[in-house]
């Protein structure tokens, strides 16, 4: 198996390619579509929150939704990737009856701050919310996931402020909100995740419905030394 090293090397020093339908990809198999969209293409193909897709189809193992806000789940762009019968589809307790109907081989219905394994894929929940802001109260029971894969692990943040909860992620790549208004903004971001200090942070939710697309840059540009950003906002 690869080492972690190895595979962040390839990530922090590889060109961001672009596609011929204006998606950001790249040698890790790390692609970032709108908002909080991302497909995970290790030995299993994983989404999180896919929205406004294109380019894709039916070929999705396991799908995980933070939470049930129509940027995050999409029923049309889950229909588009999951394989009838075969995708295992991770959500919410509060979407459990909606996805009910989908077509997923698996429906699991999650809580903050639990372990799950399913089909021989580890991850657990973070709790994800707002602090002061009306959007997404603690007691939705909303998530973030860290995922772990076959070479590295993954936090998807889902959309949040600066929670406390944050501080105990353990992963190798994070992937943070950074636009603000519904999400921390750039400052918030950077306070925390120096902080934290972890090895890979990839900057998502801005430069679509909030924030701009200079975010990222500014983001990248306040980091702490030893950091890597990878920005691969399409």
């Amino acid at each position: 198996m690869e080492s972690f090293d190895s595979l962040l090397g390839k990530i922090v020093n590889e060109d961001t390619s672009m596609s011929s339908d204006g998606i950001s990809t790249n040698i890790s198999g790390i692609t970032l579509y709108k908002q909080s969209s991302v497909r995970i293409a290790a030995n299993k193909i994983i989404y999180v929150d896919p929205y406004e897709l294109s380019g894709v189809s039916s070929d999705a193992d396991y799908i995980f939704i933070t939470h049930s806000h129509t940027d995050h789940f999409s029923e049309n762009d889950i229909a588009k990737v999951i394989k009838s019968g075969k995708t295992i589809l991770v959500v919410p307790e509060d979407l459990k009856s909606q996805v009910a109907g989908m077509g997923a081989a698996e429906v699991i219905s999650v809580k903050p701050a639990n372990v799950y394994e399913v089909a021989g894929l580890t991850f657990s929940t973070v709790p994800a919310y707002n602090i002061g802001k009306p959007y997404h109260p603690k007691e939705k029971g909303w998530v973030g996931y860290i995922i772990q894969g076959e070479k590295a692990s993954y936090y998807f943040a889902g959309d949040i402020d600066a929670i406390p909860e944050m501080k105990n992620v353990k992963a190798d790549i994070f992937f943070i909100p950074i636009g603000g208004t519904y999400t921390m903004n750039v400052e918030q971001a950077i306070d925390i995740i120096n902080e934290i200090s972890p090895k890979v942070v990839i900057p998502y939710h801005y430069g679509d419905i909030v924030g701009s697309k200079t975010d990222g840059e500014k983001f990248k540009s306040l980091l702490s030394e030893g950091i890597q950003c990878l920005l691969i906002k399409p």
